[in-house]
Protein backbone atom coordinates (compact mmCIF):
# COMPACT_ATOMS: atom_id res chain seq x y z
CA UNK A 1 0.00 0.00 0.00
CA UNK A 2 1.25 3.57 -0.79
CA UNK A 3 2.37 5.74 1.80
CA UNK A 4 0.47 9.54 1.65
CA UNK A 5 2.31 12.19 2.13
CA UNK A 6 0.31 14.82 0.52
CA UNK A 7 0.65 18.47 2.16
CA UNK A 8 -3.74 18.13 2.71
CA UNK A 9 -2.67 15.33 4.75
CA UNK A 10 -0.21 17.00 7.10
CA UNK A 11 -2.91 19.44 7.56
CA UNK A 12 -5.27 17.89 8.99
CA UNK A 13 -3.04 16.63 12.15
CA UNK A 14 -2.71 20.35 12.72
CA UNK A 15 -6.28 20.61 12.52
CA UNK A 16 -6.78 17.95 14.96
CA UNK A 17 -3.60 19.20 17.43
CA UNK A 18 -5.08 23.25 17.24
CA UNK A 19 -8.96 21.60 17.72
CA UNK A 20 -8.60 18.81 20.03
CA UNK A 21 -6.66 20.19 23.28
CA UNK A 22 -8.14 17.35 25.40
CA UNK A 23 -6.53 15.21 23.10
CA UNK A 24 -3.27 16.99 23.12
CA UNK A 25 -3.60 16.65 26.95
CA UNK A 26 -3.81 13.10 26.57
CA UNK A 27 -0.70 12.87 25.11
CA UNK A 28 1.26 14.06 28.76
CA UNK A 29 -0.83 11.04 30.68
CA UNK A 30 0.17 8.17 28.57
CA UNK A 31 1.74 5.30 29.67
CA UNK A 32 1.79 2.30 27.24
CA UNK A 33 0.79 2.49 23.26
CA UNK A 34 -0.64 -0.15 21.85
CA UNK A 35 0.89 -0.29 18.22
CA UNK A 36 -1.12 -2.07 15.22
CA UNK A 37 1.41 -3.77 12.90
CA UNK A 38 1.44 -4.06 9.39
CA UNK A 39 0.42 -0.75 7.97
CA UNK A 40 1.75 1.43 10.75
CA UNK A 41 4.83 -0.27 12.10
CA UNK A 42 5.61 -1.97 8.18
CA UNK A 43 4.07 -2.33 4.64
CA UNK A 44 4.53 -5.93 4.16
CA UNK A 45 8.20 -7.05 3.87
CA UNK A 46 9.36 -3.14 4.39
CA UNK A 47 10.24 -1.90 7.40
CA UNK A 48 9.20 2.23 7.54
CA UNK A 49 12.31 4.49 8.35
CA UNK A 50 10.75 6.07 11.74
CA UNK A 51 9.56 2.55 13.20
CA UNK A 52 12.97 1.94 15.19
CA UNK A 53 13.02 5.39 16.89
CA UNK A 54 9.91 5.56 18.04
CA UNK A 55 10.18 2.47 19.79
CA UNK A 56 13.18 3.72 21.07
CA UNK A 57 12.08 7.05 21.49
CA UNK A 58 9.05 4.96 24.03
CA UNK A 59 11.85 3.49 25.81
CA UNK A 60 13.59 6.38 26.70
CA UNK A 61 10.24 8.00 27.94
CA UNK A 62 9.74 5.41 29.63
CA UNK A 63 6.31 4.32 27.70
CA UNK A 64 5.88 0.66 27.84
CA UNK A 65 4.65 -0.76 24.14
CA UNK A 66 2.57 -4.10 22.95
CA UNK A 67 2.25 -4.97 19.43
CA UNK A 68 -1.75 -5.96 18.34
CA UNK A 69 -2.58 -7.29 14.82
CA UNK A 70 -5.92 -8.90 13.65
CA UNK A 71 -3.69 -11.04 11.68
CA UNK A 72 -4.53 -14.67 13.26
CA UNK A 73 -2.44 -16.47 10.19
CA UNK A 74 1.44 -15.96 12.34
CA UNK A 75 1.76 -17.67 15.86
CA UNK A 76 3.73 -15.45 18.17
CA UNK A 77 7.03 -17.14 17.38
CA UNK A 78 6.45 -16.10 13.97
CA UNK A 79 5.94 -12.59 14.93
CA UNK A 80 9.01 -12.54 17.19
CA UNK A 81 11.14 -13.45 14.41
CA UNK A 82 9.47 -11.20 11.43
CA UNK A 83 9.67 -8.43 13.99
CA UNK A 84 13.26 -9.06 14.47
CA UNK A 85 13.94 -9.01 10.62
CA UNK A 86 13.26 -5.53 10.81
CA UNK A 87 15.18 -5.11 13.98
CA UNK A 88 12.35 -4.64 16.73
CA UNK A 89 13.39 -7.14 19.56
CA UNK A 90 10.21 -8.16 21.87
CA UNK A 91 9.27 -10.43 24.11
CA UNK A 92 6.48 -12.66 23.36
CA UNK A 93 3.83 -10.83 26.25
CA UNK A 94 4.56 -7.99 24.21
CA UNK A 95 2.63 -9.65 21.16
CA UNK A 96 -1.22 -10.04 21.41
CA UNK A 97 -3.22 -11.51 18.39
CA UNK A 98 -7.20 -11.76 17.19
CA UNK A 99 -6.08 -15.73 17.58
CA UNK A 100 -5.60 -15.21 21.26
CA UNK A 101 -8.49 -13.35 21.97
CA UNK A 102 -10.47 -15.60 20.16
CA UNK A 103 -8.71 -18.45 22.43
CA UNK A 104 -9.71 -16.24 25.69
CA UNK A 105 -13.15 -16.31 24.60
CA UNK A 106 -13.29 -19.86 23.32
CA UNK A 107 -12.30 -20.65 27.28
CA UNK A 108 -14.72 -18.47 28.85
CA UNK A 109 -17.15 -19.75 26.95
CA UNK A 110 -16.99 -23.89 27.93
CA UNK A 111 -15.39 -24.74 24.84
CA UNK A 112 -11.74 -25.71 26.18
CA UNK A 113 -10.75 -29.15 24.64
CA UNK A 114 -13.69 -29.62 22.17
CA UNK A 115 -12.77 -30.33 18.57
CA UNK A 116 -12.95 -27.32 16.39
CA UNK A 117 -13.18 -26.43 12.20
CA UNK A 118 -11.29 -24.28 11.50
CA UNK A 119 -10.92 -21.97 8.31
CA UNK A 120 -7.23 -20.86 9.00
CA UNK A 121 -3.88 -21.40 8.86
CA UNK A 122 -2.16 -24.30 10.08
CA UNK A 123 -0.02 -21.87 12.18
CA UNK A 124 -3.39 -20.97 13.45
CA UNK A 125 -4.47 -24.47 14.32
CA UNK A 126 -1.14 -25.64 15.76
CA UNK A 127 -1.48 -22.18 18.06
CA UNK A 128 -4.99 -23.26 19.28
CA UNK A 129 -3.97 -26.84 19.81
CA UNK A 130 -1.11 -25.79 21.95
CA UNK A 131 -4.10 -24.22 24.01
CA UNK A 132 -6.41 -26.96 24.46
CA UNK A 133 -8.27 -26.67 20.95
CA UNK A 134 -7.92 -29.70 18.98
CA UNK A 135 -8.96 -29.34 15.32
CA UNK A 136 -10.81 -31.81 13.36
CA UNK A 137 -12.37 -32.14 9.46
CA UNK A 138 -15.78 -32.59 10.28
CA UNK A 139 -16.23 -35.45 8.31
CA UNK A 140 -17.62 -38.66 8.59
CA UNK A 141 -15.30 -40.46 10.65
CA UNK A 142 -14.07 -37.36 12.59
CA UNK A 143 -15.42 -36.08 15.64
CA UNK A 144 -18.11 -33.46 15.18
CA UNK A 145 -16.86 -29.77 16.03
CA UNK A 146 -18.26 -27.89 18.41
CA UNK A 147 -17.83 -24.57 16.49
CA UNK A 148 -16.41 -23.13 13.41
CA UNK A 149 -13.49 -20.53 13.40
CA UNK A 150 -12.76 -18.58 10.97
CA UNK A 151 -9.36 -16.80 10.23
CA UNK A 152 -7.84 -15.30 7.17
CA UNK A 153 -6.51 -18.50 5.52
CA UNK A 154 -3.84 -18.45 2.69
CA UNK A 155 -4.50 -22.39 2.62
CA UNK A 156 -8.13 -21.93 1.47
CA UNK A 157 -10.03 -24.22 -0.44
CA UNK A 158 -13.34 -24.70 -2.25
CA UNK A 159 -14.05 -28.15 -0.11
CA UNK A 160 -12.83 -26.00 2.93
CA UNK A 161 -15.23 -23.59 2.36
CA UNK A 162 -18.18 -26.24 1.73
CA UNK A 163 -17.23 -28.21 4.67
CA UNK A 164 -17.57 -25.00 6.99
CA UNK A 165 -20.87 -23.90 5.09
CA UNK A 166 -22.65 -27.36 5.88
CA UNK A 167 -22.10 -27.22 9.60
CA UNK A 168 -22.98 -23.32 9.73
CA UNK A 169 -26.04 -24.29 8.48
CA UNK A 170 -26.14 -26.94 11.27
CA UNK A 171 -26.39 -24.43 13.62
CA UNK A 172 -22.54 -24.68 15.15
CA UNK A 173 -21.03 -21.52 16.35
CA UNK A 174 -19.92 -19.59 13.99
CA UNK A 175 -16.70 -17.38 15.37
CA UNK A 176 -14.84 -14.94 13.35
CA UNK A 177 -11.49 -14.12 14.71
CA UNK A 178 -11.61 -10.37 13.25
CA UNK A 179 -13.13 -7.68 10.74
CA UNK A 180 -10.22 -7.42 8.52
CA UNK A 181 -11.24 -6.86 4.84
CA UNK A 182 -8.05 -7.39 3.48
CA UNK A 183 -4.22 -8.20 4.66
CA UNK A 184 -2.17 -5.22 3.89
CA UNK A 185 0.93 -5.90 1.22
CA UNK A 186 3.55 -4.16 -0.73
CA UNK A 187 3.14 -6.64 -3.70
CA UNK A 188 0.94 -6.44 -6.57
CA UNK A 189 -1.68 -8.13 -5.03
CA UNK A 190 -4.70 -8.68 -2.90
CA UNK A 191 -5.01 -10.88 0.24
CA UNK A 192 -8.26 -11.06 1.66
CA UNK A 193 -8.76 -11.44 4.83
CA UNK A 194 -11.15 -12.82 7.67
CA UNK A 195 -13.80 -10.61 7.16
CA UNK A 196 -13.96 -11.88 2.86
CA UNK A 197 -13.71 -15.55 3.64
CA UNK A 198 -16.78 -14.60 6.45
CA UNK A 199 -18.58 -12.62 3.50
CA UNK A 200 -18.90 -15.89 1.57
CA UNK A 201 -20.08 -17.98 4.33
CA UNK A 202 -22.77 -15.38 5.08
CA UNK A 203 -24.09 -15.55 1.65
CA UNK A 204 -23.78 -19.55 1.20
CA UNK A 205 -25.60 -19.76 4.60
CA UNK A 206 -27.70 -16.81 5.63
CA UNK A 207 -25.58 -16.63 8.81
CA UNK A 208 -23.45 -13.82 10.09
CA UNK A 209 -20.68 -14.39 12.60
CA UNK A 210 -21.50 -15.26 16.09
CA UNK A 211 -19.25 -13.04 17.23
CA UNK A 212 -16.40 -11.18 15.59
CA UNK A 213 -13.32 -11.14 18.04
CA UNK A 214 -9.80 -8.84 17.43
CA UNK A 215 -10.24 -4.91 16.88
CA UNK A 216 -12.41 -3.56 17.53
CA UNK A 217 -13.33 -6.43 20.07
CA UNK A 218 -12.62 -4.73 23.38
CA UNK A 219 -10.87 -8.48 24.69
CA UNK A 220 -8.02 -7.34 22.31
CA UNK A 221 -7.45 -4.32 24.63
CA UNK A 222 -8.68 -5.55 28.16
CA UNK A 223 -5.24 -7.76 29.03
CA UNK A 224 -2.90 -4.76 28.30
CA UNK A 225 -4.84 -3.14 30.74
CA UNK A 226 -5.03 -5.92 33.54
CA UNK A 227 -1.56 -6.92 32.80
CA UNK A 228 -0.14 -3.23 33.48
CA UNK A 229 -2.41 -1.84 35.52
CA UNK A 230 -3.00 1.01 33.64
CA UNK A 231 -7.09 3.02 32.98
CA UNK A 232 -7.78 3.79 29.16
CA UNK A 233 -7.00 7.17 29.24
CA UNK A 234 -3.06 6.15 29.90
CA UNK A 235 -3.26 3.90 26.53
CA UNK A 236 -3.03 5.07 23.29
CA UNK A 237 -4.30 2.68 20.00
CA UNK A 238 -2.16 3.68 16.98
CA UNK A 239 -2.86 1.98 14.00
CA UNK A 240 -3.79 2.87 9.71
CA UNK A 241 -7.25 1.40 10.09
CA UNK A 242 -10.31 3.50 11.15
CA UNK A 243 -12.85 0.73 11.42
CA UNK A 244 -10.19 -2.07 13.31
CA UNK A 245 -7.42 0.40 15.57
CA UNK A 246 -9.30 3.60 15.78
CA UNK A 247 -12.72 1.94 16.81
CA UNK A 248 -11.21 0.28 19.13
CA UNK A 249 -10.04 3.09 20.73
CA UNK A 250 -13.38 4.90 21.00
CA UNK A 251 -15.33 1.48 22.46
CA UNK A 252 -12.27 1.03 25.26
CA UNK A 253 -11.66 4.72 26.10
CA UNK A 254 -8.32 5.13 25.02
CA UNK A 255 -6.07 7.85 22.61
CA UNK A 256 -6.60 6.78 19.00
CA UNK A 257 -4.06 7.94 17.21
CA UNK A 258 -4.81 7.06 13.40
CA UNK A 259 -0.90 7.05 11.12
CA UNK A 260 -1.82 7.37 7.22
CA UNK A 261 1.29 5.27 6.39
CA UNK A 262 -1.51 2.33 5.79
CA UNK A 263 -5.12 2.39 4.78
CA UNK A 264 -6.98 5.07 5.98
CA UNK A 265 -6.60 8.31 4.02
CA UNK A 266 -6.78 12.22 5.49
CA UNK A 267 -9.86 12.61 3.94
CA UNK A 268 -11.25 9.27 5.50
CA UNK A 269 -10.50 11.01 8.93
CA UNK A 270 -11.73 13.97 8.45
CA UNK A 271 -15.12 12.55 7.35
CA UNK A 272 -15.49 9.70 9.76
CA UNK A 273 -18.21 9.60 11.79
CA UNK A 274 -16.18 9.12 14.65
CA UNK A 275 -12.35 10.83 13.81
CA UNK A 276 -9.16 9.96 15.58
CA UNK A 277 -8.03 11.95 18.62
CA UNK A 278 -4.67 12.31 16.58
CA UNK A 279 -3.93 11.97 12.99
CA UNK A 280 0.23 11.92 12.31
CA UNK A 281 1.92 11.16 8.85
CA UNK A 282 3.72 8.63 10.52
CA UNK A 283 5.45 7.22 13.77
CA UNK A 284 7.88 9.99 13.90
CA UNK A 285 5.68 12.92 13.56
CA UNK A 286 4.21 10.61 16.77
CA UNK A 287 7.32 10.66 18.75
CA UNK A 288 7.55 14.57 18.16
CA UNK A 289 4.57 15.31 19.90
CA UNK A 290 5.04 12.76 22.88
CA UNK A 291 8.58 14.42 23.59
CA UNK A 292 6.93 17.46 23.47
CA UNK A 293 3.90 16.36 25.68
CA UNK A 294 6.66 14.66 28.49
Amino acid sequence: MENPKSAGQNAVFSFHMTTQPTAARSLADLRHVALDLDGTLYNGSEVFPETVPFLALLRQLGIGYTFLTNNASKSRCDYLAHLERFGIRCEEAQIETSGHATQRYLHEHGFSGRPLFFVGSPNLMAEFAKAGFPATDGEEASPEPAAIVVAADPTLTYPKLCRAAWWITRGKPFIATNPDRFTPTNRPTVLPGCAATCAFLEVATGRRPDIVLGKPHPSMLTPILERHGLEPSQVAMVGDRLYTDIALAHRTGALGVLVLTGEATAADAESAPEPPDLVVAHLGELGRHLADAL
